[in-house]
């Protein structure tokens, strides 16, 4: 009977084993992270408008969690995005004010208008799905752009792409994938936002309201040439 049952214990042994490696050959792992963005200053003239960035929890606690390949990734986005989006629209204007949420937001006064960002998707590649080449990441955004009262004027959309070299841990590699994707929606953002319709109506001292909503239409940033 003891023999019998060092060879069974043996024999799970090996089991057990087997379904590790094959788990770390492919991939399976349980990732958290939660990615910073430096973003470097900004040489800019900020436009003489007085506006507010509304961020939201939804946004301050965003996070994406997914099961894949028998391993779990979870990446904390909020506290990075609100960091960035602070940076990105006090480059842009010079009279920002930041609040938690809108009620607070329309009680503000001297707005023109009001910004609040979404992240709509987050979606990532692993270095084995790219053939150990690279990790890949896409983070979509929209913009809510609304009157001083709240109003639904625009929507700005934008897409940041970012990727880092396969080689590496896999925690390292997806948050610097994903740092590059933030930064590329934070340059697009910052080239682009002068130049739209609604800025310009800002920029010359008017104040946003529901009657521009009328004529104005999703303004997808990133198909914008950048020059």
């Amino acid at each position: 009977m003891p023999h019998v049952h060092r060879d069974s214990w043996r024999s799970t042994l090996r089991r057990s084993l087997g379904a590790v490696l094959a788990c770390l050959l492919a991939g399976c792992t349980s990732v958290k992270v939660r990615p910073e963005l430096q973003l470097p200053y900004a040489v800019m003239q900020p436009m003489n408008v007085g506006a507010g960035l509304v961020l939201e929890q939804e946004l301050r606690s965003y996070q994406h969690q997914e099961t894949r390949g028998g391993g779990t990734w979870a990446v904390d986005l909020g506290p990075g995005h609100e960091r960035m989006f602070k940076a990105v629209l006090g480059a842009s204007i010079a009279n920002l004010q930041v609040f938690t949420n809108l009620d607070a937001a329309r009680a503000a006064p001297g707005m023109q208008a009001l910004f609040v960002p979404h992240i709509e998707q987050f979606s990532f590649a692993t270095a084995q799905e790219t053939s150990g080449a690279y990790w890949a990441v896409t983070i979509r955004y929209r913009i809510s752009v609304l009157s001083p009262q709240g109003e639904p004027v625009d929507t700005l959309t934008l897409t940041g792409y970012g990727s880092a070299q396969g080689a590496g841990r896999s925690a390292a590699s997806l948050t610097a994938a994903t740092q590059a994707a933030m930064r590329d929606a934070a340059a697009k953002f910052l080239v682009q936002l002068p130049r739209q319709p609604l800025t310009q109506k800002l920029v010359a001292g008017q104040t946003l309201s529901a009657a521009d909503a009328s004529s104005a239409m999703v303004d997808v940033i990133e198909q914008v040439p950048i020059t």
